[in-house]
């Protein structure tokens, strides 16, 4: 947490991320500053936001809130994941935050719409409560150090580094959703150019939900080799809006030429989730390729 913020301070910060008149990318940087200062000051400003008409915020603002792992955070996300007035989008990361706090306590809860309707919302509760379970288990603890991306994700990767092994399970349709998840975290992991192949093959594999995931790993990943399959399936416009917003945002971290051609085609996209994400992924592009970034990165290297 940050040192020598005040309430007011935050207070400011959370005004900016609720003007509905302010630009979304400004919006987008106010909330990832409340992430990094944390505290209930800061859940307290996110809170206020879950009214927002824009679904691509709020599916943000709970990420955020999952990423803090603060447990006060947790009354804010049940109430979003129990409020059917909310986009599905919304409730499943609200869903998946609340597994990534990993408390014994929303168990209940997620129980409860492990069998929703919507098939999003009903595997992302699978899914956390999967990992909850997982997290139960003392000696598991150990794996969660292995992600480079310093991410909190909704299923920890395997020991294994056999890709042939991992894109077998990845693959199969017919496979437990949590070891898929689980395989594709490890191929994450390894960073090879055929482990991004395979994730971009299983972007044609699978529901709704587990495309949307290996579409974020791609970004993180931020691969020239990924830029393919991901523009696929943003052209796509039977494909499922999560998929393809989560595609838009992985085509923003990756940030070539081609990347930001294909973004603008898409700023006036017929569904607004995708529309809003390629907007906030342009932001991206801008920030992945300024001379700050490019010499903060190069001091990492060092």
């Amino acid at each position: 947490m940050m040192v020598n913020i005040t309430r007011n301070q935050v207070k400011n910060i959370g005004n900016v991320l609720n003007d509905k008149t302010r630009p979304l990318k400004e919006r987008f940087r106010a909330l990832f500053c409340l992430r990094n200062i944390g505290g209930p000051f800061s859940i307290e400003e996110i809170e206020r936001s879950f009214k927002d008409p824009s679904a691509l915020l709020k599916h943000e603002l709970a990420y955020c809130l999952g990423q803090m792992q603060d447990k006060e955070a947790i009354p804010v996300l049940v109430h979003v994941l129990e409020d059917d007035s909310q986009e599905t989008i919304v409730r499943h990361e609200a869903a998946e935050a609340l597994g990534a706090i990993g408390s014994s306590e929303v168990i209940q809860i997620l129980e409860k719409f492990k069998n929703d309707p919507a098939i999003e919302l009903a595997e992302t509760c699978e899914l956390a409560l999967e990992r909850i379970k997982w997290m139960q288990i003392s000696n598991n603890l150990k794996s969660l150090q292995k992600n480079p991306y310093n991410s909190v994700d909704p299923a920890p990767p395997f020991d294994s580094s056999n890709e042939i092994d991992l894109r077998a399970i990845l693959l199969d349709e017919n496979s437990n959703l949590f070891q898929r998840y689980r395989a594709m975290f490890s191929l994450r992991n390894l960073q090879t150019s055929e482990a991004v192949r395979t994730l971009g093959t299983a972007l044609k594999y699978g529901g709704s939900l587990f495309r949307h995931e290996i579409a974020f790993v791609l970004g993180q990943l931020q691969h020239t080799e990924a830029v393919p399959f991901l523009i696929e399936s943003l052209k796509d416009e039977t494909e499922n809006e999560m998929v393809r917003h989560e595609c838009a945002e992985a085509l923003g971290a990756i940030a070539t030429e081609e990347c930001i051609d294909i973004l603008k085609k898409f700023l006036e996209d017929s569904k607004r989730v995708v529309r809003e994400s390629c907007e906030i992924a342009l932001d991206m592009c801008e920030y992945e390729t300024s001379p700050e970034f490019q010499y903060a990165n190069t001091l990492l290297k060092i």
